[in-house]
């Protein structure tokens, strides 16, 4: 599970779809779109048409992996936040009742706008 009390996973970037690890597709539900897949390290975040899917690689090979699943329509709210001229960095914060909020940091050149429209039109 995602650490709430931590509330942040590391820079994320833009990865290509074709790099999407193959546990992604094997735990979607059936109709369920992938909308955008961001990698850092070795964590990556995964968004769909129905929710946020974070996923943490843990140990030394990298064997265990716990993945979070965030639902759109949990979600409380969400802001983002642009990079600017010294702060390189993107973010996205959504908020879950009960559970807190979390913030995604985002590289500079990851389109946060388009990000946070997505996430509006399955929330909104």
């Amino acid at each position: 599970m995602i650490d709430f009390s931590n509330k942040k996973v590391i820079k994320l970037s833009k990865d290509k779809d074709k790099h999407i690890p193959k546990e992604i597709p094997e735990i979607l539900i059936p109709g369920e779109t992938i909308i955008g897949y961001y990698s850092a390290l070795r964590d990556y975040v995964v968004f769909t048409d129905k929710r946020i899917i974070a996923c943490n690689v843990q140990g030394m090979t990298g064997q265990k992996k716990d993945f979070s699943s965030l639902p759109y329509s949990k979600m409380q709210a969400f802001s983002v936040e642009s990079a600017g001229t010294f702060d390189m960095d993107a973010e996205l914060t959504v908020c879950y009742s009960g559970l807190g909020s979390i913030k995604f940091d985002f590289s500079a050149n990851s389109d946060i706008k388009e990000i946070g429209k997505t996430i509006a039109s399955y929330v909104l």
